[in-house]
């Protein structure tokens, strides 16, 4: 728990340190505040003085030039701006405007998506009201909220959003939706009498928070904390004290680029140093290791990434999964746990009457949500409503004691009024009963004190009184119960029937409401106490917030893949469980944010091995959970909908936001917007990340591949003391024109058959191990070697421009050979002819259309010039074409071995 001291301006003794466990006349004493009059006009313009406006400071948004400038200072790109100043530093200023033209697309990709980033601190001040009704001189007024301060005496409304922390004084029918900032998912019963000074934020009835709706009712409350004192405000300051996370793709990449850049220089320079002790010029030598350099570094990585991350924004959308960082499904696909909420995500968002409990017999009702979809059964057979009168009394007493509304609206249904009412009409609905609204001669509000409610409805044959309560306040004012189509005396055994029926109820996580109704005479005086007695049980209801019926397909979807799922939610421990239960999530009682409290950093970690249920759960509990999580080498997905999600969403390694029913302050503390708020679309996204990341590490590894056989082929030559075998701009070319594009389409790779079979990627595993850098070695070797013995082929050949000849023959071997290995990179495991030919047809386009414009760089007199070629007769193709066959040869024999082992 968390105990905030509020003190006003001008108080000099005491400090009010929990006013939902003082009385209305200490709180304000302490405040020194009137709970009848309210400030005066004078004390209320000292207080704003010194306390300051009631608004959240919200920290100013990065410009756009600070934007732009972060896009340029990744690893990577430090990398090709080197390069680049070294090329234009020798002369080479086509190659250093190339780099520059690729690192400028990737900046304005990057910037482009950043424009679009978080600022949940501005969302979290647009929450607070903009205007207050206040009592101030024994007179009520309307003000701007921001001129509130601790101790004015606020009025709340239906509709109104509250706008500071408030103290109840006076509360009528008072429920107030925080499920923004409690996880709460039912709107909560507010009321004037104090609870224990340890009770959870959920449980403060005497208190408003900032931010939240009133929907129901009416009531006044003095200020105790206003601007950053506030809930809200905390909120604020732990959202601003959270630091981004990277994605464990951002983290690689960055190692990538570092160790790209050292062995670039390392090579450049080793190479330059003994060439130029083997008798070189000094100056061909610097530009021999420039040219390494250069053919080290893949200067199209950073715009492929980019790029391949982008067109995979449309795929997610597909899956109803929106983007607002482009790793960011990489990073979900990377996910080891995902800490789920409850409400929304795994459950409808919407109550439904499930069970109904009546001295006949139980009824279970199908359907869920809002649309009227559904019927009654009983012991398994359906039931018709009206052959069950006491079912359908039962039904009638909901309708009329209600002030719900239920509509459709393009093709969907919606609710209007309080969720549990809601339920109620759409179960009379299921029975093809009139929801008309009737005469209504008098009606008793339900207060917490009461927890009943009561309308008494005007027929033709007299007046009926219909209520409805929690069972504990009905039951003992009933003194007959309905039974089939008569009434019978309550006897102890029903009594003890339908006692048992709600706690058993209350068990499931249902909550439960008792109706009732009773025959008034002509004579009736309209007092709730004189008519809600001698009532005649009607039945009790279970209602709950049904799971999605795809919600535990895809929790063990998670499993399967290897994801823990924890349900974090701040509903109570018993709906909690129930759920968890429903979806998969089993497991002893669920941990309450008063046993996180308890414990220390050791047991909390221990506690989060296992499978577990988080109820009651506040915005620290969540960050703390994520945090521990994150130290145990987790990769993390949070999701959430409320103000109270958005630091813990900041904190994640991925946090993913719902679209419809989310607020603008968890969306923008989110990486990932879920347009259906579908828990099953995490999974989906899940499989979607796992492809693209998947298919980056194909095409790193099959660029760095590709340069490594560049660097070997220029670096032995040189050592051996021959002359360049490639020139730089051929280099570039190979780099940014024709690798660039087949590495873009191995970006389009579908998803492999058991991407979700296997277990998540180890979080701390490089991109290239100790085993890749091996094979990618090896397989550079074949092709520097091919290339190689190619050159010096043409070399010896001699001739007028034999030099030019010899480099034309290693430039276009290596392409080709190149394009041929692309093939062997779409699957490291599965032999190609198990892919389907035309499976990703980008990348026999990109295949195609590179080779294409070797061809041109080949014979084309243009590009003759730009790149250093002469044209090439058939015998040289012919050489090339049989240096090309073991490259996709020997890998596939390779693969067939390693599936006859694994067998």
């Amino acid at each position: 728990m968390r105990e905030r001291a509020v003190s006003p301006p001008d108080s000099t003794a005491e400090r009010l340190i929990s006013p939902w466990a003082e009385s209305v006349d200490a709180v304000a004493r302490v405040l020194e505040a009137d709970a009848e009059r309210g400030l005066s006009d004078a004390n209320a313009a000292r207080r704003l003085a010194s306390a300051g406006p009631n608004t959240l400071a919200v920290q100013p948004a990065d410009p756009w030039w600070r934007l732009l400038g972060r896009q340029f200072v990744t690893p990577l790109i430090l990398v090709l701006f080197v390069a680049a100043a070294v090329s234009l530093a020798v002369g080479a200023v086509v190659d250093a405007l190339t780099i520059l033209a690729i690192v400028a697309l990737n900046g304005v990709l990057g910037f482009v998506q950043e424009w679009r980033a978080a600022r949940a601190l501005e969302a979290l001040r647009g929450l607070t009201a903009p205007h207050a009704r206040i009592v101030r001189d024994g007179r009520g007024r309307e003000v701007e909220a921001r001129t509130l301060v601790p101790g004015d005496l606020v009025t709340l409304d239906a509709g109104d959003r509250v706008p500071a922390d408030l103290r109840l004084v006076q509360a009528t029918d008072l429920r107030v939706d925080e499920s923004a900032l409690t996880g709460e998912s039912v709107p909560v019963a507010k009321g004037v009498a104090t609870v224990a000074a340890d009770a959870p934020l959920a449980e403060r009835a005497p208190m408003v928070w900032a931010g939240t709706v009133v929907t129901s009712g009416t009531a006044r409350g003095l200020a105790t904390a206003t601007g950053m004192g506030t809930e809200l405000g905390r909120i604020a300051r732990l959202t601003g004290e959270v630091e981004d996370e990277q994605t464990p793709l951002q983290r690689k990449l960055g190692t990538l680029g570092r160790q790209l850049g050292g062995v670039a220089l390392a090579v450049a320079a080793a190479v330059a140093l003994i060439g130029w002790l083997l008798g070189h010029p000094l100056v061909t030598m610097f530009m021999t290791g420039v040219s390494l350099a250069v053919a080290a570094v893949p200067e199209g990585l950073p715009a492929v990434v980019t790029v391949t991350l982008a067109l995979g924004v449309r795929q997610m959308v597909r899956r109803n999964v929106l983007l607002r960082r482009l790793p960011a499904a990489e990073a979900l696909g990377a996910a080891t746990v995902i800490c789920t909420d409850k409400t929304g995500t795994l459950t409808q968002n919407e109550m439904t009457v499930r069970a109904v409990w009546l001295a006949s017999g139980a009824v279970s009702v199908s359907g869920a949500g809002y649309a009227p979809d559904g019927h009654f059964e009983r012991d398994g057979a359906r039931l018709d409503p009206d052959r069950a009168p006491d079912l359908r009394a039962l039904l009638e007493t909901g309708l009329r004691c209600n002030h719900a509304d239920v509509y459709t609206e393009d093709g969907a249904w919606y609710a209007a009024g309080d969720p549990t009412e809601a339920a109620l009409v759409v179960a009379a609905m299921k029975a093809s009963l009139s929801t008309a609204p009737c005469p209504c001669a008098a009606e008793f509000a339900f207060t917490s004190e009461r927890k009943r409610m009561t309308v008494v409805e005007q027929t033709r044959d007299g007046a009926v009184a219909h209520v409805k309560g929690a069972p504990e306040a009905i039951l003992p004012r009933c003194d007959a119960v309905r039974v089939g189509d008569h009434v019978e005396p309550m006897t102890a055994a029903l009594r003890a029937d339908g006692e048992a029926a709600y706690r058993r109820f209350a068990e499931a996580g249902q909550r439960t409401l008792a109706l009732a109704r009773r025959a008034l005479s002509d004579d009736a005086v309209f007092d709730a106490d004189a008519v809600e007695r001698d009532l005649v049980l009607l039945g009790i209801v279970g209602i709950e917030d049904p799971p999605r019926p795809e919600a535990a397909l895809a929790v063990r979807e998670a499993e399967r893949a290897g994801i823990r799922v924890v349900m974090i939610t701040g509903d109570a421990p018993e709906t909690a469980h129930s759920i968890g239960r429903q979806v998969g999530l089993g497991g002893g009682a669920p941990l309450t944010g008063t046993d996180l409290a308890g414990m220390d950093d050791a047991a909390l970690a221990a506690a989060l091995r296992a499978p577990v249920v988080v109820a009651r759960a506040a915005p620290e509990h969540k960050i703390r959970i994520v945090g521990l999580l994150q130290a145990q080498g987790e990769v993390v997905a949070m999701t959430g909908d409320g103000v109270n999600d958005a630091p813990a969403l900041k904190k994640a390694d991925v946090g993913v936001a719902m679209g419809l029913r989310g607020t603008d302050v968890a969306r923008d503390a989110s990486d990932i917007v879920l347009t259906d708020d579908h828990f099953a679309s995490i999974i989906a996204g899940v499989e979607e990340g796992r492809r693209q990341f998947a298919n980056v590490e194909k095409f790193v590894r099959y660029l760095l591949t590709s340069n490594a056989g560049e660097v070997l082929a220029v670096g032995l030559n040189i050592v051996a003391g021959g002359p360049l075998i490639l020139l730089p701009v051929q280099i570039l070319w190979m780099n940014l024109v024709t690798d660039g594009a087949t590495a873009l389409a191995l970006g389009a790779e579908p998803v492999e058959a058991d991407a979700m079979r296997r277990p998540p990627r180890d979080p701390s595993a490089p991109i290239l191990g100790r085993r890749w850098m091996g094979l990618i070695l090896l397989m550079g070797a074949y092709l520097a070697a091919a290339a190689l013995f190619l050159f010096h082929g043409a070399l010896q050949a001699g001739g007028p421009d034999a030099l030019v000849r010899a480099q034309t023959v290693a430039f276009t071997a290596l392409v080709v050979m190149q394009k041929v290995n692309v093939f062997n990179f779409r699957s490291l495991r599965l032999p190609v002819t198990s892919l389907g030919f035309f499976s990703n047809p980008w990348l026999l386009l990109a295949v195609a259309g590179s080779l294409g414009l070797q061809v041109a760089a080949v014979y084309v007199p243009v590009l003759q010039t730009a790149l250093g070629t002469v044209g090439l007769d058939l015998a040289a193709w012919g050489w090339i074409a049989l240096a090309s066959v073991p490259v996709i040869v020997v890998p596939e024999v390779v693969k067939a071995i390693a599936r006859r082992h694994e067998r």
